[in-house]
């Protein structure tokens, strides 16, 4: 998916789905100078995973297909 350069995350407002549970074991995703950056809700001093916006709509296409579950 290529690197990207990293923008000034200090004004990054962080979001996550309403559907996630109120266990603190959440995804954030906050767009930064046209960068979807991704966080840990458990861990946001980590820096955060930085994507173009074709690797974000990529990521979500893969997780809406079931690529990733595990379960």
């Amino acid at each position: 998916m290529g690197e990207v350069d990293s923008p000034d995350m200090s004004c990054a407002t962080w979001r996550r789905s309403s559907r996630s549970g109120q266990n603190g074991n959440c995804v954030e995703i906050a767009q930064v100078a046209g960068i979807v950056a991704v966080r840990d809700s458990q861990n946001v001093d980590a820096s955060p995973i930085l994507l173009p916006p074709a690797g974000w709509r990529a990521l979500l296409a893969n997780v809406h297909a079931g690529q990733y579950d595990f379960s």
